[in-house]
């Protein structure tokens, strides 16, 4: 164990840690120190006791993806009597209910429907653009901005050029889950972005001014050498960019899809220990998020003490993690209160980390 307290040592001491530190930390430290060392590496990132959340609201504009994976509870085919477009009315009405809550962004995503094309994405963003000005636009994620490459036979960057100008403020990390492309293909039904698409996408809007975020969702019976794989590749993304504003680690929820019963998922315990090993890992990160919503609020407050200074959104609205069975909810005294109780003072923010 001395090794391993050597190897926390030297990230708490900002000294970066590599691949094979990074599995040694995974298959031998225990929780306790992970989460001292990655509670020093918060404060260096952030030094004031704050921990910051936001308002927003997850619109989900159509249900209809070409995609169907595996992991994923939400998706319908085109013929189901449930799938649906949002007409662009609905969606306004939302966001006038979340500007009514307090709220200070949306965050747009779909499934990836087959029948929509770049001209209805304009239309949607140039709606919301022109009568709610004050919104920060959190946009699509990697595979809906490649499926309008590969359709439209544009780059990637055009297509993410096209949709900056019509409103997109940003771009989510959805559709990473784990970026290492063994893990990525067993849990598709069908090819999705690949680990070097969804990079592209996002190097391509750190190009063109766009700010990102990266994710990963863990537990879908990957080994750790997978997650190891996926740090990296996002770290050195960053380094290269400095795009990505925050990340955003959480664990896959089985209930109602295709893996149900068929992986090991995470708990609380393999959730902690990922997040801190990504705080120790994220070196050039200077936020990550803890998941409440699918570990419930009180995973959610001890996140505070692995490493994350940022408890995310109070979610007006959510549908993906719903659909899989998952129903937690806070609203925002309830947010501040479990912040304060864990001893820090809550704040909130807009969608790049301002402060209101």
């Amino acid at each position: 164990m001395d090794e391993v307290k050597e190897l926390l040592a030297r990230a708490v001491a900002g000294k970066r840690v590599g691949r094979e530190e990074l599995l040694t930390l995974f298959r031998k430290a225990c929780l306790h120190d992970l989460g001292e060392a990655a509670t020093a590496v918060r404060f260096a990132h952030n030094p004031e006791p704050v921990v910051t959340y936001i308002i927003d609201r997850n619109i989900n504009y159509t249900n209809v993806c070409v995609y169907r994976c595996k992991f994923c509870a939400f998706y319908r085919k085109p013929v189901d009597p449930d799938a649906y477009v949002l007409p662009f009315d609905e969606l306004a009405r939302k966001v006038e209910e979340t500007l009514a809550a307090g709220g200070t962004g949306i965050l747009l995503q779909g499934g990836v429907h087959p029948s929509l094309r770049l001209d209805f994405y304009e239309g949607m963003l140039r709606l919301l653009r022109e009568r709610f000005p004050e919104v920060h636009l959190h946009a699509f994620s990697a595979p809906e901005i490649a499926f309008l490459s590969r359709v439209h036979q544009l780059p990637v960057r055009e297509v993410i050029r096209r949709l900056q100008e019509a409103g997109l403020a940003s771009i989510p990390g959805g559709g990473a889950e784990i970026l290492e492309d063994q893990t990525r293909k067993r849990i598709w039904s069908h090819a999705k972005a690949s680990t070097e698409e969804w990079l592209e996408v996002h190097r391509e809007a750190h190009a063109l001014g766009l700010r990102t975020t990266a994710t990963m969702m863990f537990g879908v019976g990957e080994d750790v050498e997978a997650r190891v794989e996926h740090l990296l590749r996002v770290r050195e993304l960053q380094d290269a960019t400095g795009g990505f504003t925050a990340f955003i680690p959480w664990t896959f929820q089985e209930e109602n899809t295709a893996l149900e019963g068929q992986v090991a998922t995470s708990g609380g315990y393999d959730y902690l220990r990922t997040l801190a090993i990504s705080r120790l890992a994220l070196d050039n990160f200077q936020h990550v998020q803890g998941s409440w919503l699918t570990q419930g609020p009180k995973i959610g407050q001890l996140s505070l003490f692995f490493g994350a200074d940022d408890l995310g959104s109070i979610m007006l609205e959510e549908n993906v993690v719903a659909a899989a069975g998952v129903h937690n909810r806070l609203d925002q005294h309830t947010m501040e209160r479990l912040i304060r109780d864990a001893g820090f003072t809550p704040r909130q923010r807009r969608t790049l980390y301002e402060p209101l």
